[in-house]
């Protein structure tokens, strides 16, 4: 069995950056183009243009809620940003970090028996990433958890 690779430096962040990518170059051109047919048909009255763009905004502003989640580890513990909810965590209340085939996101195992969904590592458009970052999350909650003095657990 080889050994695992150190975990990253820390303050470190997670984020599924190719997926926020996506999400605010399709708001962007949907902006743009609700605009422009609001504004390009001559038939609509000033209100119905409006609505348009208001449209446009609001589908800008869902994919912008989209784009929020994170996970944040820092020295003295970690930050689960999702949707519409942010927890601070120490690293003592992480026992695991889980991120099973088929899982739309990483799960953290909590001590008081609840799991917390990590949002802000997922394997949508890039899977390896995903894998990468769960693994690095897991070496900082098992060098900073609740092991020995040195950081190992039993």
């Amino acid at each position: 069995m080889s050994a695992a690779a150190p975990p990253p430096a820390l303050p470190i962040t997670f984020r599924p950056t190719r997926t926020r990518a996506v999400l605010m170059t399709v708001g962007v051109a949907v902006v743009i183009v609700l605009t422009a047919v609001g504004l390009l048909l001559e038939s609509l009255t000033p209100g119905e243009k409006a609505s348009f763009i208001v449209t446009g905004l609001l589908f800008f502003g869902v994919l912008a809620l989209l784009c929020r989640p994170k996970v944040v580890a820092e020295a003295d513990g970690v930050t689960v940003v999702n949707l519409t909810t942010t927890r601070r965590l120490e690293w003592a209340e992480v026992l695991r970090v889980n991120l099973r085939p088929g899982d739309p996101w990483v799960y953290l195992d909590l001590a008081d028996g609840t799991s917390l969904p990590a949002m802000g590592i997922q394997p949508g458009i890039a899977k390896a990433r995903a894998i990468s970052d769960a693994r690095a999350l897991r070496a900082l909650a098992e060098r900073h958890g609740t092991g020995g003095a040195d950081g190992t657990r039993d």
